[in-house]
């Protein structure tokens, strides 16, 4: 019965914590000022840096041009592009820090609503998602990048091979904006197993249904990665097999999610099996007054031993007033 007492503490604890309408509002309101705030702190700290965030961002291209060839400068063609270039590096930087923060205050706000074993339930995700994101970010930054720009580059041509020379002279805010894409995108992506196996566990996908339409996944996710990387082969087929392959985890994490959902159910139909029915406990103290008689109902195994003689299910006892 412990696991029964447990399970009405957890319904009384989050009885206890019901709050009306307005209250859920103005802690809704705090959890975005909270938000709003680590951001703005986030955000002026990183344009602060922006220069050194746009030297790591820039890396990348810089060696391949190193080793290609190329103009080896960035450009910038409007008054305010360089600006507001640094604007968007800072605002970049800011989502990258704030983001387990934000993150912390939507758990605080959600989390008094969810059972003690709901948020344990939760919890493992909570920690391998920024692990995915940084798994993803890193792969663009050191795998996907570096090939991409090596090919991109080779298009260049000298003056001996055309007439005019074709030389890149990449302007900073599209490179930036274009970089800034991928890591987002591909940290996104890698949110895949995550987002499956929540809703494996809430019951809107199933491992049996994920796994018949795997062949569809894979269509998907080819078409999805040729949008989000950039016009070459290489780099949608290296964003695409990493997902097609988180994709298969993702079965069997929904496979693992129902059989513990199987396990809880039939511990609770087991907790169930072994309470008395409400009925029968409460069968003996149900009584009608006929007459200067009080007749009481007996419990249902009482039926078995009431014979012939009498009403079955019913038996006479003086009242206790009566005579007095």
């Amino acid at each position: 019965m412990a696991p029964a007492d447990a399970t009405r503490d957890e319904d009384s604890d989050l009885e206890d914590k019901k709050m009306p309408l307005l209250d859920h509002l103005i802690e809704l309101r705090s959890r975005l000022l909270w938000s709003t705030l680590f951001f703005l702190v986030a955000f002026f700290a990183c344009f602060a840096y922006a220069q050194e965030i746009y030297n790591i961002l820039v890396l990348p291209l810089a060696r391949v041009m190193e080793r290609v060839g190329g103009s080896q400068r960035m450009i910038y063609t409007a008054l305010t592009e360089a600006f507001f270039t640094y604007v968007k590096v800072g605002a970049f930087g800011a989502i990258v820090l704030s983001f387990p923060l934000i993150a912390t205050q939507i758990w605080m706000f959600v989390a008094p609503g969810l059972y003690r074993h709901e948020r344990r339930a939760f919890l493992p995700f909570l920690i391998v998602s920024p692990m995915l994101f940084v798994l993803g970010a890193a792969m663009v930054y050191y795998l996907v990048m570096p090939m991409a720009w090596s090919f991109l580059l080779g298009f260049q041509t000298t003056r001996e091979q055309t007439v005019l020379p074709i030389q890149l002279e990449a302007k900073v805010g599209e490179y930036l904006g274009l970089v800034m894409k991928l890591i987002l995108a591909f940290g996104f992506s890698f949110q895949m197993p995550v987002a499956l196996t929540l809703m494996a566990r809430v019951g809107l996908v199933t491992a049996r249904g994920l796994a018949k339409a795997r062949k569809y996944a894979i269509v998907a996710v080819f078409a999805g990665a040729a949008v989000i990387t950039p016009p070459d082969i290489m780099s949608q087929v290296m964003l695409a097999i990493p997902l097609l392959v988180l994709y298969e985890l993702s079965i069997v994490a929904a496979r693992m999610v129902e059989k513990s959902k199987g396990i809880e159910d039939d511990d609770l139909e087991d907790l169930d099996d072994d309470e008395p029915p409400p009925a029968a406990a409460a069968a003996p103290s149900t009584a009608h007054k006929r007459g200067g008689t009080t007749t009481l109902a007996a419990p249902l195994a009482r039926d078995e031993e009431a014979g012939a003689d009498g009403d079955p299910g019913r038996f006479e006892e003086t009242d206790w007033n009566h005579g007095h």
